[in-house]
């Protein structure tokens, strides 16, 4: 994307996950059930140290993250952190939660152990720039954890997200058909695991920072 459409299509996005934040939670449980089952497990279980999620929305990771990593959650949308920081309060979970922009991180180089996107560069205006970002913060070693809906391999089912995405990114910001592996490989990061599942639509990566 144009870095001059980056800053206006970024304040469209924290519109619109401003006007969804009451309700995704209730929105998203078909998604989790029939898509994504078990991704937040598998990206969480493997986060270790300080740990940065990015896009952390209402905090449907926060269960999963083992009591003693040190978290860190931004997001873009206040009314979705507010929903973050009750459900943080229910399951007894020390999470520093702020506004922010993954295109932009306030932290300092090299200040995490592990950054994790689940569901978020799907709506990040710049992906690029934001994988980019957690290359910055991240310390050498340290994990790349990704869950994401990308663009399927299979060309029938690739054409029919084509057909969507013209829709979904207008209403929703959300882009069906991109493919967040490719920067994370272009930036240098050496990819651990790669899964994909139902239809190559989701994928779940693990990948490392070198030293």
């Amino acid at each position: 994307m144009d870095k001059s459409s980056v800053a206006p299509e970024t304040e469209r996005v924290r519109r619109i996950w401003e006007r969804l934040a009451p309700r995704y939670d209730k929105d998203i449980k078909f998604f989790e059930r029939v898509l994504f089952a078990g991704g937040r497990e598998w990206v969480c279980s493997q986060a270790r140290g300080k740990v940065l999620d990015i896009g952390v929305g209402t905090g449907r990771n926060l269960a999963y993250y083992s009591p003693d990593v040190i978290l860190t959650g931004i997001d873009l949308s206040a009314p979705m952190l507010d929903v973050a920081r009750q459900r943080a309060d229910k399951l007894g979970r020390q999470a520093d939660l702020r506004i922010g922009d993954a295109q932009a991180l306030e932290f300092a180089d090299e200040t995490f152990d592990t950054v994790v996107f689940t569901l978020a560069l799907c709506s990040i205006p710049g992906d690029r720039t934001a994988i980019s970002e957690a290359q910055r913060v991240l310390r050498p070693g340290g994990q790349l954890l990704l869950l994401e809906h990308v663009a399927s391999p299979t060309p029938l089912v690739r054409a029919v997200q084509r057909l969507l995405d013209w829709i979904t990114v207008r209403t929703v910001a959300d882009h069906l058909v991109r493919d967040p592996l490719v920067y994370v490989k272009a930036l240098g990061f050496k990819v651990e695991q790669v899964e994909r599942l139902k239809w190559g639509i989701v994928e779940r990566v693990a990948a490392t920072k070198p030293a």
